[in-house]
């Protein structure tokens, strides 16, 4: 029987989004480094490497000077300023897809994000054949979460690669695998 397509899917690994940015996660640059340096050392396991990103021009109430840290956010990853930027340590010179998400919404999902021809990553995805998915980046807890649990519903198998991913809070990190686990995803650590 024929291996199933794998595509490694690179979630938000965003200069916001990592230490120093208006939504920094303890650990994001050292996870964008381990990334990129998994991802070179295991592309051929792969039939696409792709990455989402946090593209947002006016998201409304996602956004808001009182956030909450639940609903409500700092603004971050804003079109055209460096926060929206991939991290330096990430190596984007490999992507066979880059998807932008939440222009006019909140968009956690990478499953809602669309690449420059305006393909979401479902369709991608299913043109290639791809059957299965390993999630990396940034946040377990929301984007990473959401994505995951997206892939699911579609009808994908889906991994965590434990050892490449950071969370926002240890408590709602920790309730997120938890939940992923539960729903049929499998947590992996240290990538095989």
């Amino acid at each position: 029987m024929a291996t199933a397509k794998r595509a490694l899917v690179i979630v938000d690994l965003q200069n916001d989004f990592c230490e120093g940015g208006s939504l920094g996660v303890d650990g994001g640059a050292a996870v964008a480094r381990r990334v990129s340096e998994y991802a070179a050392h295991n592309r051929d396991r792969y039939a696409l490497v792709v990455a989402s990103r946090d593209y947002h021009i006016e998201p409304g109430g996602h956004f808001s000077d009182d956030p909450d840290f639940r609903d409500s956010w700092p603004a971050h990853c804003v079109v055209g300023t460096s926060g929206a930027d991939f991290h330096p340590a990430l190596d984007v010179d490999h992507l066979d897809g880059l998807f932008s998400k939440g222009a006019y919404s909140a968009a956690y999902s990478a499953f809602e994000a669309v690449d420059d021809r305006g393909r979401t990553l479902e369709q991608v995805l299913r043109e290639e054949g791809v059957e299965e998915l390993d999630m990396v980046g940034l946040a377990t807890d929301y984007c990473v979460r959401s994505t995951t649990l997206d892939a699911l519903r579609a009808g994908f198998r889906a991994r965590v690669l434990t050892d490449l991913v950071a969370g926002v809070n240890p408590d709602t990190t920790a309730a997120a695998l938890d939940e992923m686990a539960a729903a049929g995803v499998q947590l992996v650590s240290p990538p095989t």
